[in-house]
């Protein structure tokens, strides 16, 4: 049951679920939603009436909150995954502008969460996430990005109000076809994130949340 309303509408919503919705107005509304939860430190996934009830996220259900949230706001709901080397993945929900791709994300780490629509490629847009993408021993861990994955495809499965389909769905961005972002050349030169960078870039970090090596 959610916690603004049970009188759903044709569209699965209650009234007051979209009414929060719309106040967030353009994604940076909807980022700044997501950076006010909690971070979920465990592994389950909730949907985003979920998110909504629970009040807090982490980057997977985030960024289906965040898909749902820029839907109701004209965007289509569209997936990105990004895979690490030691290291957990992350997931974005990618929204365009004037021709060009920004994203709304959830993350324990600073500076893994909003970028503005001004990438011109998806490739630019997840290689902006590259230097503050480190783990605990400092290394820079982004390896590779998947094609977009459109959510309306679960639409039947009620992916915005059941938790059920979203094994599916991570199942469903996994296997799709990731392009690796560096060389084996470049990975073997690349230097670590010096002291500064992580400590700025772990500002309210959970650790109980971060990927440990070994």
């Amino acid at each position: 049951m959610s916690q603004t309303g049970t009188k759903r509408g044709r569209d699965g919503w209650t009234p007051g679920e979209r009414a929060l919705l719309r106040r967030l107005r353009n994604p940076a509304g909807v980022q700044a939603y997501l950076d006010g939860l909690a971070y979920r430190a465990e592994e389950k996934a909730a949907c985003p009436r979920n998110v909504m009830v629970e009040r807090r996220a982490h980057c997977f259900d985030g960024a289906l909150f965040a898909a749902a949230a820029l839907r109701e706001l004209g965007h289509p709901p569209l997936l990105l995954d990004m895979w690490a080397d030691r290291d957990d993945d992350h997931v974005l929900a990618v929204f365009r502008a004037n021709g060009c791709y920004g994203a709304v994300a959830k993350s324990n780490f600073v500076g893994l969460r909003f970028r503005e629509p001004i990438h011109r490629t998806l490739r630019e847009l997840v290689l902006s996430y590259f230097e503050g993408y480190f783990n605990l021993e400092g290394e820079k861990t982004l390896r590779a990005y998947s094609g977009l994955l459109h959510l309306r495809q679960f639409d039947r499965q009620r992916w915005m109000f059941r938790d059920d389909p979203l094994p599916v769905i991570s199942e469903r961005l996994d296997a799709l076809r990731h392009r690796p972002i560096l060389t084996p050349r470049m990975k073997r030169g690349l230097t670590p994130v010096d002291p500064r960078s992580m400590e700025a870039g772990m500002l309210g970090t959970r650790l109980d949340g971060v990927y440990k090596a070994g």
